[in-house]
């Protein structure tokens, strides 16, 4: 039984093969116009599109670029009531069988989709061995497909064998911490530990004792000896989250322990030798903070050996609907749900939403969408309500609003009128927080604190 998606501007063709493969026990959807085909192809997956050469505005063939550039593993099958003229074309183009309107045209369809059917389970089954190969490497987590992404993956793919250290940079919810993973999983290092420490959740001196570990009496409360993260991670690698919010005298001791692969407890007099690989990550502009004589030049350069720039979610917006059938599948688990898809319509407010807070972002809307929606596909009911308004104009933001007559809550009303401002500081930065904060005429810290409040 396979997802058929019928594409003929004649009604008589759809409905005949409608009911012949039906019969056969397949699933079918039938579109009138290439325009229509793409919308059902937005929303749900296809095994095999059939579809006419000649129709009205755009051809079966510009169908068949969309789909073999867009979904490379549904197959397409043209077909023609006007002779073979363009088989050649099609066939280059990457078109699976090209047939003629005939009397035997639902039997000679059966017989290629059968065979495109057994073409797709093998790429099918090519594809769960390379994902089972892939998840072994940890690179099954990290989800997209955009030419961007596949630069990171080919990154990732070069280093992890090094020994290097490296430096993600990215705004947060971009997937840093993923990529650190697979890294680590994809290094001869994969069997030891992976430990990881967000560096802007800690004081300073809390910090220093996490990673570098301390001696008993060596403040008060230091009962006993306790190892650090450093040793923890002995052999394995040590994911430094948030770098860019270390003090200065911090990045002394991180610069020290990198040079010499040597660390000190605290209150300690004897040094201790570790074999570490760093990663590191910030979401912050590391060249600029080291200009502004914020963070160190000479440590800069020790973690940034290879540096790995992740994209935001606004600039690769062809991985979102890739990303929303993801996390649609992870939460339907999650939550015992059988939601079939997505419709067109939530696809094309998520794919115009500029997504300030990124996958993270993304994934939580789609959680929120899955736990909402009583039908088959999530549609724009579910979805967040600033997803589907987009963001607000300039003059919604800044206006006072009229007082409603049955009054408001201001608490609440001020609160939204914050999180609209965070979010137009977020886009018109391009997702720099530090910029944002410069907008909005506050420190970078009390940004973090708001920005964390909303959730961006």
């Amino acid at each position: 039984m396979a997802n058929l998606l019928i594409v003929d501007d004649e009604p008589s063709i759809c409905e005949m093969l409608d009911i012949a493969f039906r019969k056969s026990g397949h699933r079918v959807e039938t579109a009138a116009s290439v325009a229509e085909a793409r919308r059902k192809l937005e929303s749900r997956m296809f095994d095999v599109v059939i579809t006419d050469i000649r129709m009205p505005q755009v051809s079966g063939l510009e169908l068949l670029r969309k789909v073999r550039d867009s979904y490379p593993d549904t197959q397409v099958i043209l077909m023609t009531g006007q002779g073979s003229g363009n088989a050649d074309q099609a066939t280059q183009m990457g078109a699976f069988a090209y047939i003629e309107k005939t009397p035997e045209i639902i039997k000679n369809l059966e017989f290629y989709l059968g065979r495109a059917l057994e073409t797709y389970r093998i790429k099918a089954e090519n594809i769960t061995l390379k994902r089972e190969l892939e998840r072994e490497r940890g690179l099954d987590n990290i989800v997209g497909e955009s030419s961007l992404m596949e630069a990171v993956y080919e990154l990732i793919r070069s280093v992890a064998p090094t020994q290097s250290t490296v430096l993600i940079l990215g705004e947060s919810g971009t997937g840093k911490e993923l990529v650190a993973r697979a890294i680590h999983a994809c290094s001869r290092r994969k069997d030891l530990p992976f430990v990881s420490i967000n560096c802007s959740a800690f004081q300073e001196t809390l910090l220093e004792s996490e990673l570098f570990g301390y001696m008993k009496g060596a403040f008060t409360g230091a009962a006993s000896n306790k190892k650090g993260l450093f040793e923890f991670a002995s052999g394995g690698t040590l994911f430094l989250d948030e770098i860019g919010e270390t003090s200065q005298p911090m990045q002394v001791k991180l610069l020290r322990a990198l040079q010499e692969r040597k660390i000190r407890p605290v209150g300690g007099n004897e040094e201790i030798e570790v074999d570490v690989r760093v990663i590191a990550a910030s979401n912050r502009d590391l060249q600029q903070m080291v200009r502004e004589k914020l963070f160190r030049e000479d440590l800069y350069y020790r973690v940034s050996v290879i540096p790995i720039e992740m994209p935001p979610l606004r600039k690769r917006t062809s991985d979102i609907s890739l990303l929303a059938f993801h996390f649609l599948g992870k939460f339907n688990r999650q939550m015992g749900k059988t939601i079939r898809g997505i419709t067109s319509e939530s696809i094309r407010l998520l794919e115009n939403y500029p997504w300030p807070g990124n996958v993270r972002e993304l994934e939580n809307a789609i959680e929120r969408a899955v736990a909402l929606e009583k039908g088959e596909e999530i549609t724009p009911d579910a979805l967040p309500e600033r997803v589907v308004r987009g963001l607000p104009s300039p003059a919604d933001q800044g206006a006072l609003a009229q007082l409603p007559e049955e009054g408001l809550d201001l608490e609440k009303h001020m609160q939204e009128i914050e999180r609209r401002l965070l979010e137009a500081a977020l886009a018109r930065s391009d997702g720099v927080r530090t910029r944002a904060a410069d907008l909005l005429k506050m420190s970078y810290r009390s940004f973090r604190h708001y920005a964390k409040k909303y959730g961006l």
